[in-house]
């Protein structure tokens, strides 16, 4: 097994560089900041499962934040703040159990988009999963195709999935990106 990559680094164009410094770590269970993703995730997805409750996202992000491999969660942090999230997860559409592990959860908060965070950790995430073996990941998106297709993805099938118009995609690893 590898050791863990270090962390990477981020830089808006015309910004002082302190400020504009991004850090992608792994989140560990014990973070202080499990709870904000828990709210980012359940304000961005929570139509998908209208039933998830706030302590059960928080339970499912504790647990998906492995120390190494499957499962695992990145957050892109400036400063001591994080700014945004990703996720490599074994499941993340139950009725498509067949496709696995998952690219999922990738969130920058909107102030701090347009500067490559989100690729960044997209990236990061197909990291993880090349040092780990993991040889073709998937994601669900319904309108961040473009995003994805930049980064090397490929659009794998269109469906419905919890009532919503989705693309499925899948990448492809190889030994470098």
């Amino acid at each position: 097994m590898k050791a863990p990559a270090a962390d990477a680094a981020v830089g808006a164009p015309g910004e002082d560089a302190v400020e504009s410094r991004i850090r992608i770590a792994r989140l560990e269970p014990d973070s202080p900041h499990l709870m904000t993703l828990a709210r980012w995730e359940l304000a961005q997805w929570g139509h998908l499962d209208p039933d998830k409750r706030l302590d059960q996202a928080l339970a499912s992000f504790r647990a998906q934040c492995g120390e190494g491999g499957l499962p695992s969660v990145f957050v892109a942090m400036a400063g001591d703040a994080p700014v945004g999230m990703a996720s490599l997860i074994d499941d993340d559409m139950q009725d498509r159990a067949e496709l696995n592990p998952w690219l999922a959860s990738v969130y920058v908060r909107p102030e701090w988009r347009g500067q490559g965070i989100a690729s960044r950790l997209v990236r990061r995430v197909e990291q993880e999963a090349r040092e780990h073996g993991i040889a073709t990941l998937h994601l669900f998106t319904p309108v961040r195709q473009a995003l994805y297709c930049r980064l090397g993805w490929q659009a794998f099938e269109e469906c419905v999935y919890r009532g919503e118009a989705v693309t499925i995609m899948r990448r492809e690893l190889g030994e470098s990106a």
